[in-house]
């Protein structure tokens, strides 16, 4: 499944992969499950989304200066994709970046989608160990890659992640999209 958003984008929000009653069933990244509620309702309150919650194609939705996608682009098994599955989508993930030019900051929603980026990039694992809120200084482009708990069900009702926490995180994102003017080839 493909990503979603502002072409002219500058923050990148790169989820994990499509849920099975989500964007699966729906047709667009984050929407119909929970996770897309708190991601679309967060986004909406910061003012970068048209509508509060995504229905799916054709409900009006609209995002400005933020493109939301996912690590894998197929529903995988057990709902965790494997290693190979999230090798073989790095090619699609490398060719949507490439087409988003104005991409400054990238917003990983937990481990996998963090690692998968830096993998993409070339980076050492080891040397941008994944926290949420914590920010990271790449020498590619985009530049500068952030880490936020994903919001799934799972997280959000046991509490590891917590609304005011997710809504900074997003919120950072955007600021430091917003004042790096660097603008890629």
């Amino acid at each position: 499944m493909a990503g979603f958003g502002d072409p002219g984008a500058r923050l990148f929000i790169l989820g994990l992969a499509p849920g099975y009653n989500g964007a699966n069933r729906h047709g667009r990244v984050f929407t119909g499950d929970s996770s897309g509620r708190w991601l679309w309702g967060a986004l909406h309150g910061l003012g970068v989304a048209s509508l509060p919650d995504s229905l799916g194609p054709g409900d009006g939705m609209e995002l400005r200066d933020v493109w939301i996608s996912n690590a894998a682009r197929c529903v995988p098994p057990g709902n965790r994709p494997t290693t190979e599955e999230l090798a073989t989508c790095r090619g699609f993930l490398a060719r949507e970046l490439a087409a988003l030019p104005r991409i400054t900051v990238v917003l990983a929603l937990g481990k996998l989608a963090h690692d998968t980026y830096l993998k993409l990039q070339g980076e050492r694992l080891a040397r941008y160990p994944f926290g949420h809120g914590a920010r990271h200084a790449l020498p590619g482009e985009p530049s500068h890659l952030l880490d936020s708990y994903h919001p799934s069900r799972q997280n959000t009702n046991t509490g590891v992640l917590k609304w005011d926490s997710w809504v900074e995180v997003l919120s950072r994102s955007l600021e430091l999209s917003r004042s790096d003017q660097r603008l890629r080839a």
